[in-house]
């Protein structure tokens, strides 16, 4: 018990991104560093008071100290690594451990199977053309066709795939892993960086690519490269490019760019990539065009905004379910929540 609690309280205390002192000011000096040290050494046990009282510093649940489900998580692979601290790090693996740990709690209890199988075959990565026959085949798996997707987050989750979605640092946009060996794939995404739809679509399916393409003896540009072609292709299909574009082209308007973007949720930059690699237009006319996107200040915001919706409703599916067949109680289904037993009645009765 003591070992436990205090592997929790470290990682609860990392995933508000805390030093010893931090928490011990939070607490206003109720308990002291020195305590805390203590708790998490394993040294001390801390009584149901002090328990209450972390539990309220940290926002957790006082159960998250004896949850028996964890996640072991495998490598992890960050964008932007380098320029994200250290304490920001740990503080986004630990919070992508806590809401993992709750979601496969959730589907242990509901008896859900977590089957994931790679759809891709491709043994290596050598040319883009790999990366098209490798989306072609997993949205011949999907059953996708060449149609827009409606919902990226949903597919993924539908599939298997968990999508975490957290409040990070601006330095950081997503990244993935394996979870419980190798058997879970996960995807984190930073809704604060993400705010658009296309660019939380784009950055779900580059995280993705990272996932279920065989990279590992890439160089990290050339398959960062590869994740952005791959996340492209899979928003616009090759097929789907020559039916709204045509197979040459030498001049396009804005507007056109934006009715595709809209349909398709890929933003208008990432279509004029795509479009040149598929050989549509031409380098020339596609550096012309990011002048011209420049010029006009839509490098970072574009025109024409993409409003389709970019959530799952799964968990709370499950969490209202087991509710409903009395396989949890309230009390059970606000801790899957983190929230208070009072909070989640709220929150029932607006839902009603």
């Amino acid at each position: 018990m003591n070992n436990l609690f205090a592997e929790r309280l470290k990682s609860a205390r990392m995933m508000n991104g805390l030093s010893l002192q931090d928490l011990a000011v939070r607490l206003q000096g109720r308990i002291s560093r020195q305590a805390i040290h203590k708790y998490e050494k394993s040294e001390v046990l801390p009584d149901s008071e002090m328990i209450a009282l972390l539990s309220d510093a940290l926002g957790i649940r006082p159960d998250f100290f004896i949850r028996e489900t964890f996640v072991e998580l495998g490598e992890i692979n960050f964008r932007k690594i380098i320029k994200l601290p250290v304490k920001e790090r740990n503080s986004i693996i630990e919070r992508t451990r806590e809401l993992l740990e709750r979601y496969i709690e959730l589907e242990e209890i509901m008896g859900v199977q977590n089957t994931f199988n790679n759809p891709i075959t491709l043994g290596s990565v050598e040319s883009f053309d790999d990366i098209e026959n490798a989306v072609i085949e997993l949205r011949k798996e999907w059953k996708l066709g060449n149609e827009p997707i409606s919902n990226v987050i949903e597919l993924l989750e539908d599939n298997f795939i968990k999508v975490i979605q957290i409040e990070a640092n601006d330095e950081f946009d997503g990244m993935q892993t394996w979870v419980n060996n190798h058997t879970i794939p996960v995807i984190v995404l930073n809704i604060n960086n993400l705010k658009s739809g296309d660019r939380k679509r784009f950055t779900a399916l580059h995280e993705l690519g990272h996932l279920l393409l065989p990279l590992k003896d890439v160089p990290e540009k050339m398959a960062e490269k590869y994740c952005h072609a791959f996340a492209g292709m899979m928003l616009l299909p090759k097929e789907a490019a020559y039916r709204e574009i045509g197979k040459k082209r030498n001049k396009l308007s804005i507007q056109e760019l934006g009715i595709i973007k809209q349909n398709y949720g890929i933003s208008i930059q990432a279509i004029i990539y795509r479009l040149f690699n598929l050989e549509i237009i031409s380098e020339y006319y596609m550096k012309y065009y990011f002048q011209y996107i420049n010029q006009m200040g839509w490098k970072i915001e574009e025109p024409y905004i993409y409003n389709g919706k970019e959530s799952s409703s799964r968990f709370d599916q499950l969490v209202f379910r087991a509710l409903s067949e009395e396989i949890i109680s309230i009390s059970k289904a606000a801790s899957l929540n983190n929230m208070k037993v009072s909070e989640f009645k709220t929150r029932l009765m607006t839902v009603e």
